[in-house]
């Protein structure tokens, strides 16, 4: 261990395998990165897909409200008419 040819090995040995970990953990968190971008696109695309999905019902909900609203109001006349004509009463 004393030749200065074994120390240098050594030396560019240790040098490759510290530059290959640098090489690898850069090329890794790169890949993670990249990886991590597309799950936010993804997120992205499901939030205003789900977003759409919401408004979407939420006119529906409303339309059905409307209707219902509707419905009773023509069913509370009715209620008007034939208590009007069995009781004989005017009720405004």
């Amino acid at each position: 261990m004393t030749e200065p040819q074994a120390w240098t090995l050594i030396g560019v040995l240790a040098a490759g395998l510290f530059g290959m970990m640098t090489l690898m953990s850069t090329m890794f968190v790169r890949v993670i990165r990249t990886e991590i971008g597309s799950v936010r696109v993804e997120v992205g695309s499901v939030r205003t897909e789900v977003s759409a999905r919401i408004d979407r019902l939420q006119t529906e909900l409303r339309a059905e409200i409307r209707r219902l609203d509707q419905r009773s109001d023509s069913l509370d006349r009715d209620v008007q008419a034939i208590a009007h004509r069995v009781f004989g009463t005017d009720q405004a």
